[in-house]
Parts: structure tokens; sequence; C-alpha cells
């Protein structure tokens, strides 16, 4: 074959094609990569090894085309590969009879975590312990939030949460996905022998020098256990008021709204909105060495220095009602509560508004003013709502399309994906807020009895502007797609 004749294709992201009969390592030993390129299975080759590859194909024990990639590309597949290779590298370390002795007994990867040395530094050669170091090292360096590992019926797979969507980062055997599960049940003090029940735990590595807090989660399902960690920040990644990406007359208002010496404002929107990150940065805003601020939280999701944190323990009682009840005998000047989520807490949350205290915190709503709808089925009093509430926060994170790749799609812009935004199509999140103020206005509508649909309709002709018609400004100036608008609540 004619090199001239091979095709080549550049700037994709693919995954290896599993080859019945014969390893990933065998494979990358031979300078061949097999993958899918449209649907089709193709053996790429490498240039500088081009007649190891080229001899290995006829050893396929299927038909594939011989195409050539970009230098990005086949970096991309290969370390692929090598990670399939992984698989084949535990096994071979650990007999079957040793791995479980291997997971109690060598708790190096424990150890060093604890003394808080550096992964990135770290000369550990277990094959188990380099991969756990760099879920931890990928994940920071892509941004993720949270690392996914999840069992399925005859393989695992491995994904990262970036900008609030879930991306596959690799695709890991079944055996293999159970040895990394029971090496993170060691670093975070876990049983690894109980894998019948829910497990919660904490652990806190040290990567380029940063010290990063995670907490971990790990459910039995029906293939095998699944564990959600989140990678939880400190207190130098809370950004400004200028810095939460609203647009500038939202941030005035903030500025004006933290002035209050007392009242409750509340953040709402779905999981993964962005919502802690506000109410930090609101904190953020108003601490100074006078105040004394205390928040209760379930988890702490950035730690700092300058305020008093507690952590929701429902194991031992302490929930965010009791928690709220002890803060307030703590001459507190301003209270943060992570959600407010039963009558209870909403009740001591108002009374603390009402008493002198400048309390923020969340709810689970839609839009703004169904946050008083909320609080009436909590069994709060209408009176009491308009006394104590300054304002609500509706808010979205949005992901903005790559100005790279994005392509036109009729009159809109659709996401497609390359290199630079890592083939999502996307690169970064903007925050679109609705907020809704409580004027007298508004206290008269609540006293005569209007349904927050009502009271929606009467601030709208006041010039309060919606969260849709936010998002739905960002699909028409081309910052975002359609999908992408549909997705955060562009017709709530």
């Amino acid at each position: 074959m004619l090199i001239d004749k091979i095709p080549f294709f550049s700037d994709l992201d693919l995954y290896p094609l599993h080859v019945e009969g014969i390893d990933a390592q065998l494979l990358v030993k031979n300078h061949l990569l097999v993958c899918e390129i449209e649907q089709k299975p193709y053996a790429i080759v490498d240039k500088k090894h081009l007649l190891e590859g080229m001899s290995f194909v006829t050893k396929l024990p299927m038909r594939t085309e011989i195409a050539f990639l970009d230098e990005e590309s086949y970096e991309r597949l290969y370390h692929r590969h090598l990670e399939e290779k992984t698989d084949d590298e535990l096994d071979s370390t650990f007999s079957e009879d040793d791995k479980e002795e291997f997971l109690e007994d060598d708790i190096s990867l424990s150890e060093f975590l604890k003394t808080s040395s550096d992964i990135l530094t770290s000369e550990e050669s277990a094959p188990i312990i380099k991969f756990v170091n760099s879920l931890f090292y990928q994940a920071i360096k892509k941004k993720a939030s949270d690392i996914h590992i999840e069992t399925h019926e005859s393989r695992g797979v491995v994904r990262f949460r970036i900008d609030g969507v879930l991306i596959k980062h690799v695709d890991l055997d079944k055996h293999i996905i159970s040895l990394i599960v029971n090496r993170i049940k060691v670093i975070s003090n876990l049983d690894i022998s109980e894998k019948r029940v829910p497990q919660d735990g904490r652990t806190i590595i040290k990567i380029a020098k940063k010290s990063l807090d995670i907490r971990v989660s790990i459910l039995p399902t029906y293939n095998g256990e699944r564990v959600v960690m989140r990678l939880l920040m400190d207190s130098s990644n809370i950004p400004t008021l200028e810095e939460l990406g609203f647009d500038e007359e939202l941030t005035a208002q903030f500025r004006k709204l933290l002035t209050h010496s007392y009242g409750m404002i509340l953040v709402t929107g779905p999981t993964g909105s962005g919502k802690s990150t506000t109410l930090h940065s609101f904190l953020k805003t108003i601490s100074t060495p006078d105040k004394n601020i205390i928040t209760i939280e379930d988890p702490v999701e950035y730690k700092t220095n300058s305020i008093n944190q507690i952590q929701v323990n429902t194991k031992t009682g302490l929930t965010f009602s009791l928690g709220l009840r002890s803060i307030l005998r703590q001459d507190p000047d301003v209270v943060m509560v992570g959600e407010i989520r039963d009558n209870e807490t909403a009740k001591i949350a108002i009374q603390s508004a009402l008493t002198g205290h400048l309390l923020l915190s969340t709810l689970h709503t839609n839009n703004t003013t169904a946050a008083i709808t909320r609080l009436i089925d909590m069994g709060i009093e209408e009176f009491l709502i308009s006394s104590s509430l300054l304002g609500v926060l509706a808010q979205r994170l949005v992901r903005k399309l790559c100005v790279n790749c994005k392509e036109a799609d009729g009159k809109h812009f659709k996401a497609k994906g390359c290199k630079k935004c890592n083939f999502t199509g996307y690169d970064g999140r903007v925050a679109v807020g609705e907020l809704f103020l409580i004027d007298d206005d508004v206290k008269m509508m609540l006293k005569d009895g209007l349904k927050d649909f009502e009271i929606r309709e009467a601030m709208q002709k006041k010039g309060l502007v919606l969260l849709s018609s936010k998002i739905e400004a960002l699909l028409e100036n081309g910052t975002t797609s359609m999908q992408e608008a549909l997705r955060v609540g562009m017709h709530e």
C-alpha cells in the first residue's frame, strides 16, 4: 500500500476498540492502535514505526482499514490504549489469592496521603496506586467537580463532571474497577469488606502544592459498587461578586442587599447551579474582623479560616435545625444555612432573620417567586415572610459554546467539539440570575393573599427580568446552543 493513499484524520477524540483475542499490551508493543472512526474500524499506525504497525495488521482477527492521525489525536488514543494496558498490568501484578491481601496490607497510598505527600512527586510504583493518583490529577487538570466510577454488567467506566455535565474519561475491566473502589475505600477510611450497604467518607490529598478535600460516597448497585467523589475547594477558590459572572446590574443589587444587618436572603436553583458558590461569595464580601459569621453546611464545600463552619452529621443527630438552634446561642451577626429542607429549619431561620441576624440560605425551587409558595408549604405565614425576606435569587450556570469550533445552525449556533474544548463543544460557563426583591408592593400583595404566579406577573410589569429571558438572550447572541438553553430551563 502506498503511504500517500493512507487516509489521514485530525482533531478526533477516539477510544480504543476492543479486539477479541488480542490484549491492549500487544497492540501498543507493536505500535498499532485500533479504534472506530465514523462507526468504521481502523488500524492506526505511527509513521515513526510504520513497518512494525503494518506487519501486525495482518494478525488482527478482523478486516480494518489503515489510517494516520495528527499528533495530538494519536497521543490521546495511545494513552487510552495504555490505560487498557493497565488492566493487564494489574492482573499480572497481583494473583487472585493475594489481591485482597494487597488491598489490606499495602497501605502506602493511604499513608502517603495522610502525611500530606504530594501525589505529583510520588515515587510509588504499584499500578493501582498510580491509576488512582492519575484520576485525581486528571480531574483537577480538567477542572472536574466530581469523579464517577461506575460498574456495569461486563465493564466499568470512569466519568468526570465538567461544567455540570458528565464526560467519559476511560472504560476499564469490571475487575479493575473493583480494585480501584477498594483502594478508594482504604484512603477514605471505609470498610473494604462491606459491599452491601452505602458508605460515606472523606479524604484529603495534596496535589501541586494544594490541599484537596474529597467527599466520597459509595453505593452498592446490581452490578457492583458505584463511587462518586466530590472535589471540595478551599477559600482561595471562592470568587468575588464580580467573578461570579452575573451582569453588572445584578452584581450592584447584590452589594446593596448585603448591606442589610438583618433579614433573609435566599438563593434557589437545581443541584449544580452554583448556589453554594454564590452564598460563599456573599459571605466573602461581608466578612470583616468585627463580624461573627457561622455556617452549617452539608457538606462544607469551601473551607475558609475567616468564618466558623459546621458540618451536618445526621448519624450524631446534628441536623440543620439542631445546628441552627445552637448557632443562635453563639451570638452570630451572619448565619448561613446550607439548605432549608423542612418546617423546623424554616421556622428557626425566619425567627433568626426577624431578631437581628442576616441569614443566607438556599431552597430548591425553579424560580424566585416560587420560594414564597415553598415557605408557605413549610408552614410559614405570609406576614412572617414579608417581614423577614429581603430578596430571592434564582440562578443557573449555562455552558458557553467554544468560540473555536461552534457551528451555525439556522439562526442559532450548535456545539461541534475540538481539541481546545476537549471535544465537548463548550468552554466554560456563564452565570445567569433572576433577582426578586421584596418591596412594599410585594408585601401588600402577600397581605392580600396573592399567589406566587400573580406576584410574578405584577413584578414583571415593574421590570423583573425573568431567568428564561436571560437564557434566551444567550441563545440569540450565540453564547450558547439551543440544546444547552433547554437543559438549563429556558422554557421553565
